[in-house]
């Protein structure tokens, strides 16, 4: 066979099946299908190793079926187009996120435990309401597990004063 020039690239003595799929524009999965199905020729083994190779005459040989869209078992083979890497987009500059509401940052923490302990109709707009009653001076001196106790129990309370005629 011929190697034209849209073929000619360096040829090595012999190529892994992974190199050979990357010159047909394949993946090695894909190439590997094909293989089996008797579209491209199997690979020799190496004696000493096993390992597959392809030789330069099974090189062109897998090129042009390729090239051709004709497998070796005379089955006509229809590849998708190879896709270049397209060039980058020309982006247009992000909006500045939205700041997300205070009270809400504030006791992400506090929520998350809440929500852990099966609060989970807490609002960040009740645990401000709660520490500020607890803790009217602030909570930097106080561990955050009893914070977090603390805003539980008061909640918890609150829901069930709310709903006195309710059982549990």
């Amino acid at each position: 066979m011929t190697t034209s020039s849209s073929d000619a690239q360096p040829e090595k003595v012999a190529i892994s099946v992974k190199e050979m799929a990357q010159m047909c524009g394949l993946s090695r999965q894909r190439f590997g299908q094909l293989v089996k199905a008797g579209v491209f020729p199997a690979p020799l083994r190496d004696e000493g190793s096993g390992r597959p190779y392809y030789p330069p005459e099974l090189q062109q040989v897998c090129l042009e079926v390729r090239r051709k869209n004709c497998g070796v078992n005379g089955r006509i083979v229809l590849f998708y187009s190879v896709s270049t890497p397209a060039a980058p987009k020309a982006t247009r500059p992000r909006p500045a996120a939205k700041p997300k509401a205070p009270v809400l940052d504030r006791h992400a923490d506090l929520l998350d435990g809440l929500h852990g302990l099966g609060l989970t109709t807490a609002t960040g707009g009740q645990v401000g309401e709660a520490l500020a009653h607890l803790y009217p001076g602030g909570t930097a001196s106080v561990d955050p597990g009893q914070v977090l106790r603390a805003v539980f129990l008061h909640l918890r309370g609150k829901n069930s004063a709310d709903k006195l005629g309710r059982k549990e």
